[in-house]
């Protein structure tokens, strides 16, 4: 069984280098990245063909699918961490066993989740102060979305599972073919068949189907490293994964309740122009963030492996490594988010419109963020793979609710629709501070 088991995991017994740290996290970015980009283009063809207004449909819903999203998340990186832990105890088989129980529980999850998703339609949509246009776009959107619940569900955890199975690649794979997927229908749907933004939404569902597909069928497969068997429920394990987990869910949770202030705050101060440049802006700085989300998670089971194997010198170094890879990529993405910020928005409105001079203004400002952004993610998300759940939701609650919440009532009374910009950018800056604090508090005692 261990000589089975290193030659399952031999990429883990590699020398931590920078080319192989990028080697096995490379794929995870490029996936994001990926992700990222076929959202923007989803966003492109609801904006070009059915107007600034069915794009402001697209963002008001994001509270609701970001709540189904943390749900998954949480399964996902929170049971991940503990699989990881266990294979690197050379516990292979309990691996496998919880595993198979933490996916069946997601998808009961996923069935509640999308029933209550249909409940919390309603009150969320009807609270913002909107046109009858935009609320019959979000209405229809987000009828035909939560449709898809357990597939998004099976994506997110496949996601992270194929990756922690040394199948990064093969993830990557099927985010290229759920993206080619949603940006075909996207166009067959809207300019072809005339389906308005039902079409969006149910190109959006069956692109993240994909890998759902995929990772029923290569889980089935028994000479994987992990494959479904028989279950094995625990409580203890359940527990532990949503305590794991719980980062991931707040910090999913806290973007759906920013996004609904953000949108608020851009209706007070410049209408439902405002609102389309929030979602416009957003596109652009998750564009930009999936560097370091796409990072964090590829390097999540590398962390989670070496600390279940106490193996010290490997977690300092990988940690160590990390940190001045993420240094870089932010210092290069800060820039290129500026310079490329008209570029950008022209892609979503015309250059003659408020819409474009509203977010052309607002990215610049917003982009400062980039600077802290990747250190916030990566400090929890290695929370998270060493299996402290509790620091790593308290730096995701601070940075995406309680810092972004009070700069957003501070900043936009001061300042406008300016300071609805400069909200961001302090909130982030504020968090890294509490991220780096955390960091070196606990590095004697994870020794990295």
């Amino acid at each position: 069984m261990n000589g089975e088991l290193v030659k399952e995991n031999n990429i883990y017994q590699n020398p931590v280098t920078v080319k192989n740290i990028l080697k096995f996290t490379l794929p995870t970015i490029a996936m994001f990245i990926f992700l990222s980009f076929y959202t923007m283009i989803d966003g492109m063809f609801v904006s070009n063909i059915l107007g600034t207004d069915a794009l402001s449909a697209v963002n008001i819903s994001m509270p609701v699918l970001s709540t189904m999203y943390a749900i998954a998340s949480m399964f996902a990186t929170g049971g991940s961490a503990i699989v990881m832990k266990k294979i690197g105890e050379q516990k292979n088989e309990e691996a496998k066993q919880n595993f198979n129980s933490l996916i069946i529980v997601s998808i009961i999850s996923g069935v509640i989740a999308g029933i209550f998703g249909y409940i919390l339609t309603k009150s969320v949509i009807l609270n913002m102060n909107v046109s009858p246009e935009v609320l019959n776009f979000a209405k229809e959107y987000l009828g035909y979305v939560l449709i898809f619940t357990i597939p998004t569900f099976l994506n997110v955890n496949f996601s992270v599972y194929l990756i922690a199975s040394e199948k990064a690649n093969l993830s990557f794979i099927c985010s290229i073919a759920g993206g080619v997927t949603n940006i075909v229908l996207d166009y067959l749907f809207l300019s072809v068949f005339n389906m308005g933004i039902k079409g969006a939404a149910i190109a959006t569902g069956l692109g993240y189907s994909v890998t759902a597909v995929v990772g029923l069928i290569v889980f089935a497969n028994k000479t994987n490293l992990l494959h479904f068997l028989k279950p094995k429920f625990s409580l203890k394990v359940l527990g532990k994964t949503i305590t794991n987990g719980s980062s991931e869910m707040v910090n999913s949770l806290s973007m759906a309740i920013t996004t609904y202030v953000f949108n608020l705050m851009a209706l007070k101060y410049a209408g439902e122009n405002g609102v389309a440049a929030i979602t416009i802006i957003m596109y652009v700085l998750f564009f930009v963030s999936s560097l370091f989300i796409g990072y964090s998670l590829g390097i999540a089971p590398m962390i989670s492996y070496y600390f279940g194997e106490n193996n010290k010198d490997k977690l300092t170094k990988l940690t160590n490594t990390s940190l001045k890879i993420i240094g870089v990529i932010s210092l290069i993405s800060v820039t290129i988010s500026i310079i490329l910020t008209n570029p950008l928005v022209s892609m979503f409105t015309d250059s003659n419109s408020p819409v474009f001079q509203l977010a052309t203004s607002g990215n610049k400002i917003f982009s400062i963020s980039l600077l802290f952004v990747g250190f916030n993610i990566f400090t929890s998300g290695m929370f998270t793979a060493l299996n402290n759940g509790f620091i790593s939701a308290l730096l995701s609650f601070t940075r995406s609710l309680v810092f972004i919440i009070i700069c957003l009532f501070v900043f936009p009374s001061l300042f406008g629709i300016t300071g609805v910009w400069v909200a961001n950018p302090i909130a982030e800056f504020l968090s890294i501070i509490l991220s780096f604090a955390m960091f070196f508090k606990y590095k004697s005692k994870y020794n990295y």
